[in-house]
């Protein structure tokens, strides 16, 4: 079984040393790096190819996690960007996603929730804790006023299955396996959700799925 490779970003040694050992002791994880700072990270990560980056938020004696998870995203748009941060403010939250962030994650989370976490952006799928899922659902209804039930109407009945599958990382051939139907008849109804929901990107379909609430059943 190949393992999720993660690289950890944080200034303080002692977070560093918790996570290789919270980590390593999982089946089906191997922390293969780390770094103190952004720069660091940004120098070390194109090394050693990781599938997901814990990345913390305020690193005062570097560069911080915001400006290295744009960049990071920009130059590797495959690796998966988990925010671990003590920082519980609709700001960071908000910052971080458009910053490219897959999930946000604070620091006083338990350690399973973390593993869960990173299994979860790892799929494919964005992970936020519950407060964090209320905060975006709630900015984006308040701000925008877009009525998501129109546009996700237009979709029938098993487009409406495919889409929340595919949205919590489910591939196209668990997803045909779950509902009976091939593979590519997976990718068929794929390819007509994303032009009726005017959606370009497997991101743009997660994100759609968490403000329409399709990631909560």
């Amino acid at each position: 079984m190949n393992k999720i490779r993660i690289f950890l970003v944080d200034d303080h040694a002692v977070v560093r040393d918790g996570l290789y050992l919270l980590l390593n002791t999982q089946s089906d994880m191997v922390v293969i790096g780390d770094a103190a700072e952004g720069n660091e990270a940004l120098l070390k990560i194109p090394k050693v190819n990781p599938d997901v980056v814990i990345m913390d938020l305020s690193m005062p004696n570097g560069r911080d996690g915001l400006p290295t998870t744009s960049e990071l995203i920009q130059n590797f748009p495959d690796i998966r960007v988990l925010i671990l941060s003590m920082h519980d403010d609709q700001d960071s939250l908000f910052r971080a996603l458009k910053a490219g962030a897959s999930g946000f994650l604070l620091k006083s989370s338990l350690g399973q929730e973390l593993v869960t976490a990173i299994r979860q952006v790892y799929s494919g799928q964005a992970y936020l804790y519950p407060n964090a899922q209320k905060r975006v659902i709630e900015h984006v209804f308040h701000d925008t006023g877009e009525d998501y039930n129109d546009s996700f109407d237009l979709l029938t009945e098993r487009e409406k299955e495919i889409c929340s599958l595919v949205a919590k990382g489910y591939t196209n051939k668990e997803t045909g396996e779950l509902l009976n139907i091939s593979p590519r008849t997976v990718e068929t109804h794929k390819s007509k959700i994303m032009e009726k929901l005017k959606l370009t990107t497997r991101r743009d379909l997660v994100q759609f799925a968490l403000k329409r609430g399709l990631l909560d059943n």
